[in-house]
This record gives structure tokens, C-alpha cells and sequence, in this order.
């Protein structure tokens, strides 16, 4: 099971510095709007000492992290969603995101355009709000006439559709991001299929140097200089520890793993490897059995658990079933992070 994170924001505020730090991998930058026209793909690992400290006991013949998929996406203008700039290229790479890193520029550069004119973040913030509601509210209108239609048939199911269709109509239209609004998880269900762009959960990076502007608390943001970040990125871990260097990259990769609702679990594969695993909380025993083999779903009768520190403490797997530290779940068994599991088909 993969996820997958969409960097975006206006153009030149610093999306393909943040994806160049992320991954590794040389993208263009430059001091001009839509340079990038492609999004660019990168996968990232999750930092988990969790994983190492079991390796340390388990000593397998290979480790394996679990990771997360940054894309680069182009940069978003005001009346997007009626096609300037990039447009609806632009709207339609998000709708294929599990979730959006909104870069804002909170630095002055001369040598940097920027579209926006003067530096305001909050402004920058609101322009693409705007552009993802009204992209949402084109989708409902387009889908509204067939859904209702569906609830003429006094199909209670349809008819519970359209109100819920209705219901975030009506809050759209009044500037308010689906992600906002208190849906139970069968609403939520609904909604999916129709990747709804304001349904997201949002991480907002504050791109500053630290001299200038702020972004208002209510956001859910960090705050990084994303040109240091780059810079950090290219160094070795002797140069990084050498010039007492700190990167914040990987607060933000745990923190999108966290609006997410990510948990991960590990398998030690018979002890030849020790590999980390991603789900989203709340998951039972056989669906996450599913994440590591389809089989494992389809046939599971039960699974071995134990909490990664308690295998750290009893030293071994051996250990552990000796000690009775391993718990025996059913079907409904819901998975907790940190969970060491052994399925059994």
C-alpha cells in the first residue's frame, strides 16, 4: 500500500526545493513561473529508529523501511480552475494525491519573481483555497443532477447521497474546505471515490529565511528555510555532524505521515528480513495482512503479535513465544503502531 503527498503552492515559492531536499533527486529550478510543467515523482523513507533497534536483536539478512511518494506540482495561478497557467493539468495531479504540502513563500527576493506581487502568505494560502473549492464545486455541480436523479427512486441510499451532496454544496459555497466540516466515517466513504481536492488534509510549509514574514497559528504549518534545507541535503553525514548541522525534513515527512493517520507495523520474515510496513490506523488484522501478501487476506485464521519494544526487551522471536509474550488475534484485531506481527494462513 502506497500514499502519496503533492507539493504545491504558486509558482517560486519554493516547491522544487522542498521535493529537490525530500528525494535527492536534481530537479529545475529557477527564478521564473512553471518551470516545472511535469510533476516530478520521488519516494522517501520514513525515518524509524523503531525498525533499526529490531534489526539490532533480529539480525536479518535485509532491512527494509517503509516510505512515502512526494510529487512536484506544477505551480498553481488564481483562476486556475478556469485554466490559466497549468489549470486543470495542475488541479487533476492533486486529485491523485492522498494529501497536500502547500508551500508558501515568506521571503523577500528581488531576483525571484513573484506572482503574487507583494510577500503575504496568508493571501497565497487563500488564493489556492479558492481554486480547490471551486474545482470541488465544478465537480458537484457536474455530478448533483445524476445523483439526485438516483434519489427520486425512493432509494433510501440515494436519498441519504443526495443530502450529503447537498450539505457540501451549500459549504463550499460558503469558502468552507471539506476536510473542515464533521463527517462520519460513512460520509467520508462516500466522498472518496470522488476525490474531492478540499477533502485533503493540508500541511502548510512556511518557506522563510527567518526575517521575515510569519504564517497565522490557525494553520497547520512549519516554518523552513527550504534553500538551507538543499543545502543540507548535499552534505555527507560526517559534513552534517562536522558543522553541527540540523535538518528539519525529517519532522515534516513524519508530520504528513500524521495528517495522513499512518501507523506502521513490522514482519521479521523467519529472521531473514526485518521490514516496516504502512497502513492507516484503525486497520484490522486481515487487511493489513493484505498490505504484505493478498493471500495473507484472503486466508487468514489468525496472527502472532508483540509490540516492537517488548521483542526489543525479550531479545528474540524464540524468546518471546517461550516467555508467552506473543498474543494470539482473531479477524477483529485492530492493529497499533509499533505492532510485530506474524500472520498464519
Amino acid at each position: 500500500m502506497s500514499f502519496s503527498v503533492g507539493i504545491v503552492g504558486l509558482p517560486n515559492v519554493g516547491k522544487s526545493t522542498l521535493f529537490k531536499a525530500l528525494t535527492k533527486i536534481k530537479v529545475d529550478i529557477a527564478a521564473y513561473p512553471f518551470t516545472t510543467i511535469h510533476p516530478n515523482v520521488g519516494v522517501v523513507t520514513i525515518p524509524d529508529k523503531r525498525l533499526y533497534s529490531l534489526a539490532e536483536i533480529i539480525k536479518p539478512e535485509k532491512v527494509t523501511p517503509t516510505v512515502i511518494e512526494f510529487i512536484d506540482i506544477a505551480g498553481l495561478v488564481k483562476n486556475a480552475h478556469k485554466g490559466e497557467g497549468l489549470g486543470n493539468q495542475f488541479l487533476s495531479h492533486i486529485r491523485n494525491c492522498d494529501a497536500i504540502v502547500e508551500v508558501v513563500r515568506g521571503f523577500e527576493e528581488p531576483n525571484i519573481e513573484h506572482v503574487g506581487g507583494d510577500i503575504d502568505p496568508e493571501k497565497d494560502i487563500e488564493i489556492v483555497k479558492i481554486e480547490l473549492l471551486m474545482k470541488d464545486l465544478e465537480t458537484l455541480e457536474d455530478s448533483l443532477p445524476k445523483i439526485e436523479k438516483e434519489s427520486q427512486k425512493s432509494d433510501k441510499k440515494a436519498m441519504k447521497k443526495a443530502e450529503l451532496f447537498k450539505k457540501i454544496e451549500e459549504r463550499i459555497s460558503q469558502g468552507k474546505l471539506i476536510s473542515e466540516l464533521d463527517l462520519v466515517d460513512e460520509e467520508k466513504l462516500e466522498l472518496k471515490k470522488y476525490q474531492f481536492l478540499t477533502a485533503k488534509s493540508i500541511l502548510y510549509i512556511l518557506n522563510t529565511d527567518g526575517k521575515t514574514k510569519c504564517l497565522n497559528s490557525k494553520f497547520k504549518h512549519l516554518a523552513m528555510n527550504l534553500k538551507l534545507e538543499e543545502e543540507i541535503s548535499e552534505l555527507t553525514s560526517a559534513e552534517r555532524e562536522e558543522l553541527g548541522t540540523k535538518s528539519q525534513l525529517d519532522q515534516l515527512i513524519l508530520a504528513c505521515y500524521n495528517i495522513l493517520d499512518l501507523i506502521t507495523f513490522y514482519t521479521v520474515a523467519g529472521g531473514k528480513e526485518a521490514r516496516a510496513w504502512t497502513i492507516i490506523r484503525g486497520s484490522r488484522a486481515p487487511a493489513t495482512g493484505g498490505v504484505v501478501h493478498s493471500d495473507f487476506e484472503e486466508k487468514f485464521i489468525r496472527a502472532e503479535v508483540i509490540p516492537w519494544q517488548k521483542l526489543v526487551e525479550v531479545n528474540s522471536w524464540k524468546e518471546a513465544r517461550e516467555r508467552g509474550s506473543l498474543k494470539t488475534v482473531g479477524r477483529d484485531y485492530i492493529v497499533q503502531d509499533g505492532d510485530v506481527i506474524e500472520f498464519k494462513i
